[in-house]
């Protein structure tokens, strides 16, 4: 079966869940969903997940999500044959996935919905640091308990206004927030088979390290080096949960094994 596209769980790669404490029984923790905003690293193709710049928390996990991806197919119709032409694949659209968060301030009657509305507005425009080089859109990471998003860019935000305090403050919102798949970047190529080399997401959990990671994902502990150049991390021994990492096909990552 084909590797997950739009979503990752940490049960794919992360860390197992503790066991109950003895004499308890096991429940089911209710995870708190995130919108996640990193900055944009440019590649030849696409961009990557650069400085975490803010999270969104939502107050209350969505109800629902829809998640979307279109394959584009040419059919060219040939003049007097007896049956349709076989369609020509063209390429696979991006992921798209929508989902609407809801904002109250009932209790406080403060400028909080506001603020959180006003975050979600400006996951769409460039970032102040991409403009300086090649405007980038800010990229988004929907995280919620185990599960984990594709690294995205915000296309659209509607927000909706439904409740007002006596002087005016909006303290009830539901915003629709549509989220777009961006690029990785080329994938390296197997010479042997000509597959393109996968990358997965992880996210970092309380205990993990780069050498941990290193040696359960590619069997080498050394390459923790490779994996912090990948992913641009400057200091390897601070690894805040919560942190998504890139980690290549095992193919991509074996010529860097070596490095100690």
């Amino acid at each position: 079966m084909a590797a997950s596209i739009a979503l990752t769980t940490a049960g794919s790669g992360g860390a197992p869940s503790a066991p109950a404490p003895s004499g308890k029984s096991s429940r089911p923790q209710v995870g708190q969903a995130t919108l996640k905003i990193y900055e944009g690293k440019p590649l030849k193709v696409g961009s990557t997940t650069g400085a975490l710049l803010n999270t969104i928390t939502f107050q209350f996990n969505p109800k629902e999500m829809t998640i979307a991806k279109a394959a584009n197919w040419d059919r060219k119709p040939a003049r007097k044959a007896p049956s349709a032409a076989p369609p020509e694949f063209k390429g696979a659209g991006p992921c798209k996935l929508s989902l609407e968060m809801f904002f109250d301030a009932t209790g406080s009657h403060d400028g909080s919905v506001v603020t959180a509305v006003e975050k979600l507005f400006t996951c769409c425009v460039p970032t102040k640091l991409s403009l300086a080089k090649k405007a980038t859109p800010p990229l988004v990471v929907f995280t919620w308990g185990r599960i984990t998003s594709f690294p995205g860019f915000v296309t659209s935000v509607s927000a909706k206004y439904t409740l007002f305090a006596p002087n005016g403050t909006p303290i009830r919102a539901v915003c629709a927030v549509s989220i777009e798949e961006m690029p990785g970047g080329p994938k390296k190529q197997n010479p042997t088979s000509g597959s393109l080399a996968a990358q997965r997401i992880h996210r970092v959990v309380s205990g993990d390290t780069l050498a941990s990671l290193a040696y359960h994902e590619y069997g080498d502990p050394t390459g923790w080096r490779r994996l912090a150049e990948y992913n641009n991390i400057d200091d390897p021994l601070r690894l805040r949960p919560g942190t998504v990492l890139l980690l290549p096909d095992a193919d991509e990552f074996a010529p860097f094994g070596a490095v100690s």
